[in-house]
């Protein structure tokens, strides 16, 4: 027998005598008054060594217990912090001394009640004079959780890490605060948030390969939406004119740091602008969240000082792939863009002169873009829903906004005109059915809703994700998603 098994024999068996003694190891609810920081803020300027008359209730888990003899010391966390527990002979009724040394685990949930003291060494403390128990762990907390180096376990088990990890649920906290950040700063701008549908019977909006389900009441495939950018517009067509949503997207590709099946990210569209609009709100975004979120501008990613400070840099693509290729796209025939790519094993998006372009950028100049930039002025084969460059021809007035080296996000001069973009949408559905899986299918409703006139409109897509990564200094889009996909460990293990 395993010393894991011991400890699960061994606390099964005290869940056993506590039903005996009529106690219920798992209660139904406990009236809880104080925090654990609502408690270390309001007492940290008491002085060591003093025993106040205050009395506290709070609740939370065991973490540390520390018995020496005639006083057991314990660390209670809650969601809000670390508070000492005080448990000693002569000031702790007997029958609660007795009932903790008995029936307490670390792990355990419990109650506790008691005087407000601060130690000799400053900790802040509650004398215990009644101990409930909340909730009887029986599986073993890791005494080292930082010695366990499989960081996919950490993943896979996210209540553990935390658990055993305060800053760790930090990362998190910042999440929630971020995404209010960014609705405070969109709804004061006259935006409006609403809801587009998850399941879609056309996907669109994004090169993806969408998941694919089934309606049983219909008998009809349905997708996962890659983007909710089709149904936005079709509400810029209906009237309103600034509106965003935070969507949850699903795209059937690669997992890597920066890429997890599941993902979230924010859509916004303003009528009566272009990319140029967009990029300013852009710029201006970011920076109030991370003043509000961190209270500066600047911060630390991936041992890089960035600055949100304005202007970011603006540079067309084909400039990028000038200064840090040292190549004129512009000066190169289809073949030659094409002998060069495969001379460098550059992976190929696609074998057109513009998707050759866009792949020699994305494998030579997206790591040297640490500072913000807004790369612009994308080819025109790289998406069908981006109005013509106005000075460029053959290009298209899109934007991609790049930190540390990462895109965190897409965005438009929105295509408006009905008749160009049904030749396009056309022309994907064309391409989906040779076998490009990351081709859109024709979705006549949108046209039809073009027809009807959309103004024009600028839009963007932003990474939640990826903005919680930067912002948090974490290097893994797993470390910013709660429970990212795994793969099964029976698969793990049948491999």
């Amino acid at each position: 027998m395993t010393r894991q098994e011991e400890i699960l024999k061994e606390r099964l068996k005290k869940i056993e005598e506590l039903l005996k003694l009529k106690i219920n190891p798992y209660p139904y609810s406990y009236e809880k008054k104080n925090s654990c920081l609502e408690l270390q803020e309001k007492y940290s300027r008491l002085k060591p060594g003093v025993i106040t008359k205050d009395k506290a209730k709070t609740a939370g888990r065991v973490m540390i217990i520390r018995d020496i003899g005639k006083i057991v010391f314990v660390d209670l966390n809650d969601s809000s912090g670390k508070i000492q527990i005080q448990i000693q002979e002569g000031k702790t009724p007997k029958k609660q001394i007795d009932f903790f040394k008995k029936f307490i685990d670390n792990g355990d949930f419990i109650g506790v009640e008691g005087k407000i003291i601060k130690t000799k060494r400053g900790e802040l403390t509650i004398l215990a004079e009644k101990i409930e128990l909340l909730s009887k762990n029986i599986a073993p907390l890791p005494e080292k959780w930082h010695g366990l180096v499989d960081k996919e376990e950490r993943y896979r088990k996210r209540y553990l890490d935390l658990i055993m990890n305060p800053e760790v649920k930090e990362v998190f906290i910042k999440r929630t605060k971020i995404i209010d950040a960014i609705r405070e700063f969109l709804n004061n701008r006259g935006y409006l948030e609403v809801d587009t549908p998850v399941l879609q019977s056309i996907y669109g909006g994004a090169a993806a390969k969408p998941f694919i389900t089934h309606l049983n009441a219909l008998n009809m495939k349905l997708y996962l939406r890659i983007s909710n950018e089709l149904y936005l517009k079709r509400l810029i067509v209906g009237g309103f004119e600034r509106v965003y949503e935070f969507s949850k997207d699903f795209r059937n590709e690669g997992i890597d740091r920066t890429h997890n099946p599941e993902f979230t990210q924010i859509e916004l569209y303003q009528a009566y602008s272009d990319y140029n609009d967009i990029m300013d709100l852009t710029e201006d975004l970011y920076l109030y969240v991370a003043k509000k979120v961190l209270g500066k501008t600047e911060f630390e990613y991936n041992g890089n000082k960035i600055s949100l400070k304005k202007p970011w840099k603006r540079i067309k693509m084909v400039d990028l792939i000038k200064q840090y290729v040292k190549i004129d796209v512009m000066k190169m025939s289809e073949k030659e863009l094409l002998d060069f790519a495969e001379k460098n094993n550059v992976k190929l998006k696609g074998k057109t002169k513009g998707m050759i372009i866009a792949s020699i950028f994305e494998h030579f100049c997206e790591k040297y873009l640490i500072q913000p930039t807004f790369v612009i002025d994308h080819p025109e084969e790289t998406t069908p829903l981006c109005k013509e460059k106005r000075d460029l021809k053959g290009f298209v007035e899109r934007v991609e906004p790049y930190i540390a080296g990462m895109e965190i996000g897409n965005g438009y001069s929105e295509l408006n005109d009905p008749v160009r973009q049904k030749i396009l949408l056309e022309a994907q559905a064309q391409e989906l059915r040779k076998g490009n899986e990351e081709a859109n299918p024709y979705d006549e409703d949108f046209i039809n809703a073009l027809e009807y006139g959309m103004p024009p409109t600028g839009g963007i897509g932003l990474g939640i994700d990826r903005m919680v990564m930067l912002l948090t200094n974490s290097p893994s889009i797993r470390d910013v998603i709660l429970f990212p996909f795994m793969k099964p460990l029976n698969e793990e293990k049948t491999e």
